[in-house]
């Protein structure tokens, strides 16, 4: 009879315990790192042009776009006025997952004088430019495996994309949706 107790004792805790770690497990949905809106955008760690490291990850707690180009893509360059509005209007902005709008320049470039010429031609103002000096070698084309530039990802502040590959003319209204 005591083992008995002991016996239905024992199973009920197991299966309380099952219980509690499938409850546990359903709400708390694991994010992976992939290239799909809901995914852990993969990090990205280059040099910026003084040869100083810079990682995505530094700028977890913002909102980021994620700008791959290079100075000699014309569509990239086109793009770069709306960027650059979008910069200034969002870089101080509360977000619902976020505060703060930074940019993420990866150049694609091979030429560091010419990817440095065209940040201050086009008045790139923020910070965060990088690149390996690889052009399309690079290891981030063929993690963020780019078919061309052009290509753009927006990641929240805990680094979820959010939207990837849109038109820097979408970006004001992408930010302002996320406002917080």
């Amino acid at each position: 009879m005591k083992n008995t107790i002991l016996y239905s004792l024992l199973l009920a805790a197991v299966c309380l315990f099952s219980t509690c770690s499938l409850l546990q497990s359903a709400g708390e949905k694991e994010r992976e790192i992939g290239l799909r809106p809901g995914n852990i955008a993969p990090n990205i760690d280059l040099n910026d042009p003084d040869g100083f490291n810079r990682q995505l990850t530094d700028l977890r707690g913002k909102m980021v776009l994620i700008d791959f180009w290079a100075s000699w893509c014309g569509p990239c360059r086109f793009q770069n006025p709306l960027i650059v509005r979008a910069y200034n209007q969002y870089k101080d902005a509360s977000f619902k997952n976020g505060d703060g709008f930074e940019v993420f320049s990866v150049s694609l470039d091979e030429d560091r004088n010419r990817w440095v010429r065209a940040i201050e031609d086009d008045g790139l103002i923020w910070p965060n430019h990088v690149s390996d000096l690889d052009g399309m070698n690079s290891y981030v084309v063929l993690l963020y495996e780019l078919p061309s530039i052009p290509a753009s990802f927006l990641i929240d502040g805990d680094g979820v994309i959010l939207k990837r590959n849109f038109d820097a003319s979408q970006l004001d209204r992408l930010l302002a949706k996320y406002k917080r």
